[in-house]
């Protein structure tokens, strides 16, 4: 588990469910299911491949659509992947994340009378004991659970979030299948996204397992409506959770009605304006993460609800990233020499040589202080100009990039075999991570949500502050960072005027 940035008993933790270790049979018939899906929507483009085997390896791009009708055919965790690909346009491009867009919210029914089941069995009561009414059609269809609208006794409209049945042995099979698809697709492409793909999966792997405890999210949801209260961020609401109505296999908590924030028709039924809404959600990702080292992991359109009265609602808390002192620093930093402190960019750069290996500086040949003015050049632009004119996305790849050449590995050739064989070395410590109790790499975790949720908020940066850049208020940023460096008000948070919210 990582130990968090700030030592703080109010910032949840968590406990990831520990999956079942597939059969023999299971993986066989799961395998054989996924080699006639994939071969049915791949055997064109390896003919087209093998005509064109002059002209070098196919771009990604041409893979987006089999790639995603083969997700969607073989549901479940196939599904939940790509609901991530859907939402980085600034890592695979417009077109290639829009291909993916039909993942965000769907999913097959489960019978009501399962339903019942696995709702009765973990609150160890009947369900009309539990609630006054409980509609049997699902609210929503996701990949691990479905939602249904009860009320309670006291006539409270809610929420009941229902882990699909047995999901955790899917998962289980799908996660030690999923990975070698995706490096046959790296293979085969030696592009640099589908590298991206691998590196994206090794993230995904810890973030599934603590979704499928949701006492996880339950306690997510207490925690941060706390911390929401101290922010001063009155236009963003948290549901309410009622630990009494839930369990690890069900999640009860106050309904928010509303429509997803790029629903442009929706919101101008309800005549709200979604710029101010999203700026407020930016703010509250920078403030909790750099007071107290945690925050939502996976806010994208369907997680954020449009309500009625204008406010905002932030659902699906199964995600909670958790930084780790050393990533929480060089966040910090990051901010830092965005607001002009010039020794700054040289601990970043020094950090990103401890992250990534000395390759990188050597393989560019340069100095520890030229290496800390080219990163400069790769993040500064970002950050300060505004979201319309820049990609989130480079932001978190490019030191990645500049690592992978310095080794050979660039977009566009097949040296990609190493990076697949430094993944499957990464599955084997895992493996004998967990057989001992132990764990991989903490920092790979914190820097996979921190740059999965940097692009999603470069997606409705585009579409509502195409002119507004992601630090334009300074004052507000400069009271946040000197509460975390130990400068200025280094004791104590800004004050709540320092830290407003947009008027």
């Amino acid at each position: 588990m990582v130990r968090p940035a700030v030592d703080d008993p109010r910032i949840p933790r968590v406990h990831a469910r520990r999956l079942p270790e597939p059969t023999r049979r299971e993986l066989a018939a799961r395998g054989a299911q996924i080699a006639r899906v994939a071969g049915r929507q791949f055997t064109p483009l390896v003919f087209r491949q093998a005509r064109h085997l002059r002209h070098g390896p196919l771009p990604i791009d041409v893979l987006a659509r089999p790639l995603r009708r083969t997700f969607e055919e073989l549901g479940g965790t196939y599904m939940k992947f790509g609901q991530l690909v859907a939402s980085s346009p600034g890592i695979f491009g417009e077109a290639f994340a829009e291909e993916f867009r039909s993942c965000l919210d769907t999913g097959p029914a489960v019978p009501f009378p399962i339903v019942r089941d696995v709702v009765e069995t973990d609150l160890g009561i009947a369900l009309d004991e539990a609630f006054a009414t409980f509609d049997p059609v699902p609210l929503g269809k996701a990949s691990i659970a479905v939602v249904h609208r009860a009320t309670l006794h006291d006539g409270r409209a809610v929420a009941v979030k229902v882990l699909r049945p047995a999901v955790e042995h899917g998962v289980a099979v799908d996660l030690a299948l999923l990975q070698p698809l995706l490096e046959l697709v790296a293979r085969q492409t030696g592009d640099q996204g589908a590298g991206t793909l691998l590196q994206l999966f090794g993230g995904f792997r810890v973030q599934i397992g603590e979704e499928l405890d949701l006492r996880n999210e339950a306690r997510a949801l207490a925690a941060f409506r706390l911390l929401l209260d101290e922010i001063a961020l009155p236009r963003l609401v948290v549901p309410e959770p009622f630990p009494e109505l839930s369990g690890p296999n069900v999640l009860t908590m106050e309904l928010l009605d509303g429509v997803a924030i790029d629903d442009l028709a929706g919101a101008a039924r309800f005549g709200v304006d979604p710029a101010p809404l999203v700026e407020d959600v930016v703010r509250a990702f920078f403030l909790t993460s750099v007071r107290w080292g945690a925050f939502h992991g996976d806010v994208h359109a369907g997680n954020m609800l449009l309500l009625r009265d204008g406010r905002l609602g932030i659902i699906d808390w199964g995600i909670v990233g958790r930084l780790d002192p050393d990533s929480h620093h060089f966040f910090v930093r990051l901010l830092q020499a965005a607001l002009g402190d010039e020794t700054a960019w040289d601990d970043i750069a020094a950090h990103l040589t401890r992250t990534y290996g000395p390759t990188m500086q050597h393989g560019l040949g340069l100095s520890d202080e030229e290496l800390g003015q080219f990163v400069r050049s790769l993040i500064e632009p970002v950050l300060l100009r505004p979201f319309g004119e820049v990609s989130l996305g480079a932001l978190i790849q490019a030191p990645q990039i500049q690592a992978a050449k310095a080794q050979g590995i660039e977009a566009g050739n097949r040296s990609l075999v190493a990076l697949v064989g430094r993944f499957r070395a990464q599955r084997r410590l895992r493996r004998l991570a967990d057989q001992s109790g132990g764990t991989t790499s903490d920092f790979d975790r914190a820097t996979y949500l921190l740059g999965k949720q940097l692009m999603y908020f470069e997606r409705y940066g585009k579409l509502f502050l195409a002119e507004v850049p992601l630090l334009h208020d300074r004052g507000f940023f400069e009271a946040l960072v000197a509460s975390a460096s130990g400068s200025g008000a280094a004791d104590q948070d800004p004050a709540p005027e320092a830290v407003r919210p947009l008027e």
